[in-house]
């Protein structure tokens, strides 16, 4: 059979072992031609297509629930279950989603792009099944990475303690998340899986056994039993562990074997409560090079497949946000042993890792637990650390309570650097950073703040290591810079709450905020072709806002406009709003941002016109609205 016939998983009952092997081969070759061709997670589902293909045959994915953590490895998935055809439109605009989406497939039982959630949504939908007196299957797959996230641990927890709720939990142990896993979680799965007696007994006890008398060229269900009871008698106490938190655990075994994964998933499917299977994968299993670099194709742009190597831009490029980032950070801390770094599994991701090489003791990863994050953070701060705690935006919504409670209650100088703000692009609505502006403009003492581009967020980094009268806020957007000149040193600081003029013009006051300052200066000079003079405003501050600047400004011109890369609801077009509202400045604004909806994924380019962003279209709806034209003519 080819992959291709496949419209249903249960296609895959009864098919032999040598058949699925062949399907295996098929999925792996479609997804590193789709990634080569497209970019997008790499290695997470090539180390999980003999886990997928094993237990969809196991089960009945017509009642069965599957629910996969994070998302990032369902590509198998994805072709098991309808969108082989189409799978060379992942991650697209229109096309296949790079993660998981209710609304895409019946099969996706679970939206995630965030980890450690699926235990518990899991969890859910067994006391659901329990109480509607329903009969299906729910399984689900974390990775041995997202074990790391407490929420997690609190769903096995809770789950241990309903002994006749029946679930499995498959544990992917492939020893990374992004990065190579942190804690001591991980160290100790290590051990099992490199434990002496376990390698001994995988490899050699069947083999013993079967030239044993009476027993042949097959095991009887009774020595199967004996062969798992003797491995997990020799593995250091993990099985122990799991069982004494309420689970039924078998493991490890060979995530690659097909043969011994339908095995024990049948196994532990009759198991009558919650069940842990612990499955041994290789991130980026069947290409070698992913294989020996498996933080640096974990996720890939579009790349030459016999090289491994990206596809050459057309021209240089700036370097990215990411990158000068970095750079400016490890520059600051070679000079300030205070300064720390804080990331939660994203070292590669933030550019954390240049610190780390350069600065190993000024450097922290706490794995993939945003909240102890904060809170670790607050505790270097409060014995007078410099802690710069560097989380992509959309993550650190999992650690809203902390922000609130153990930071700005407090009042530590927390400096918090939020990487991906903003249109993020083809990873689509799990991972745009939305809400930041909203969500931390609104919290007592936090001090808001974005750069207009790569060189001012020198000066931020600056201004947020040297500030300590509170928490600030830093967002600055995925992607390439703008190419303007760097320093290596001598950054000045920005003084706290003060924007800056760009242009004087006397028609409308253009207020820009990250990056839409440069999107604002496109509009005025589009508007001028066309007679309108503005004032462009780099906020660079949402709170405190500069209200000495802009609200004389705002009274002389009569008109206002602002632009923002983010939610509008209590976003900085909000925040301009009250400010003018306070102070008895009644006039006309018009607001640009993000509307209250989910922005899909699609390149950032695609999905701000979608929203009316582009400079061009911000410059049409103000000359067709909001300001008057003083020659007629039409936006180019």
């Amino acid at each position: 059979m080819h992959i291709s016939e496949i419209t249903h998983p249960n296609q895959l009952h009864g098919l032999s072992i040598r058949q699925l092997e062949h399907i295996a081969r098929q999925i792996r070759e479609k997804h590193l031609q789709t990634v080569a061709a497209t970019g997008g997670h790499l290695g997470p589902g090539l180390g999980v297509v003999e886990l997928t293909i094993a237990l969809y045959q196991t089960l009945d994915l017509d009642r069965d629930k599957v629910l996969w953590d994070v998302g990032h490895q369902a590509y198998p998935h994805k072709m098991l279950t309808g969108r082989y055809h189409n799978f060379s439109t992942l991650r697209q605009k229109d096309g296949v989603a790079g993660y998981l989406k209710r609304c895409e497939s019946k099969f996706d039982h679970f939206g995630a792009g965030h980890a450690s959630t699926s235990i518990s949504a899991g969890l859910g939908m067994a006391l659901a099944r329990d109480m509607k007196g329903e009969d299906f299957k729910v399984v689900s797959i974390i990775g041995d990475g997202a074990l790391t996230g407490g929420m997690a641990l609190e769903a096995i927890n809770h789950a241990g303690h309903l002994p006749s709720t029946r679930m499995m939990v498959i544990l992917n142990d492939n020893e990374m998340s992004i990065s190579p896993n942190v804690g001591a979680i991980s160290r100790y799965l290590n051990k099992v899986r490199l434990s002496p007696p376990v390698q001994f007994l995988s490899g050699n006890l069947e083999e013993q056994v079967k030239h044993l008398p009476f027993f042949g060229e097959t095991l009887s269900p009774d020595m199967e039993r004996l062969k798992e009871s003797m491995k997990r008698l020799t593995v250091p106490k993990v099985g122990a562990v799991i069982e004494e938190l309420g689970f039924k655990y078998f493991g490890p075994i060979d995530g690659h074997n097909l043969e011994e994964l339908i095995a024990t998933f049948k196994q532990a499917h009759a198991i009558q409560g919650p069940v842990l299977v612990h499955v041994a994968t290789v991130k980026g299993k069947g290409y070698e090079i992913a294989e020996k670099d498996q933080v640096g194709y974990h996720a890939q742009s579009p790349f030459d497949l016999t090289t491994g190597k990206a596809k050459p831009s057309s021209k240089p490029k700036p370097p990215s946000y990411s990158k000068v980032f970095a750079h400016t950070l490890t520059k600051l801390a070679e000079n300030n042993p205070k300064i720390v770094g804080i990331t939660a599994a994203m070292a590669t991701g933030t550019g954390l890792d240049k610190l780390q090489a350069k600065l190993p003791k000024q450097y922290i990863d706490v794995g993939i637990a945003e909240q102890h994050a904060v809170t670790l953070a607050a505790g270097l701060a409060c014995e007078g650390m410099r802690p710069v705690t560097t989380i992509y935006s959309t993550f650190l919504q999992r650690a809203y309570d902390q922000v609130i409670h153990d930071v700005c209650i407090q009042n530590l100088p927390v400096f918090f650097c939020l990487d991906r703000a903003g249109i993020v692009g083809a990873d689509g609505p799990t991972h745009q950073g939305m809400y930041d502006i909203a969500y931390m403009r609104c919290l007592p003492n936090m001090t808001v703040m974005a750069p207009k581009d790569e060189a001012e967020l020198q000066r931020m980094l600056v201004t947020g290591v040297n500030y300590t009268d509170g928490p600030i806020t830093m967002r600055y957007p995925r992607g390439n810079g703008y190419g303007v000149p760097l320093m290596e040193e001598g950054w000045e600081p920005i003084e706290i709450g003060k924007g800056e003029i760009l242009r004087n013009g006397d028609d409308l006051l253009l207020l820009g905020y990250g990056t839409m300052v440069y999107t604002a200066m496109q509009v005025a000079e589009i508007l001028s072709e066309h007679g309108v003079e503005a004032t462009v405003i780099n906020a660079r501050f949402v709170k405190p806002l500069d209200s000495e600047l802009i609200l004389p400004l705002a009274q002389r011109i009569g008109k206002v406009a602002t632009l923002e890369e983010g939610c509008l609801m209590s976003g900085f077009g909000s925040a301009v709003l009250e400010m003018l509202q306070e102070n008895d400045v009644l006039v006309p604004v018009k607001r640009f941002g993000v509307p209250d909806i989910l922005v899909d994924h699609a390149t950032a380019d695609q999905s701000k016109a979608d929203l009316g962003l582009t400079g061009s279209q911000i410059a049409q709806t103000l000359l067709g609205e909001f300001v008057s034209q003083k020659q007629p003519s039409a936006v180019s």
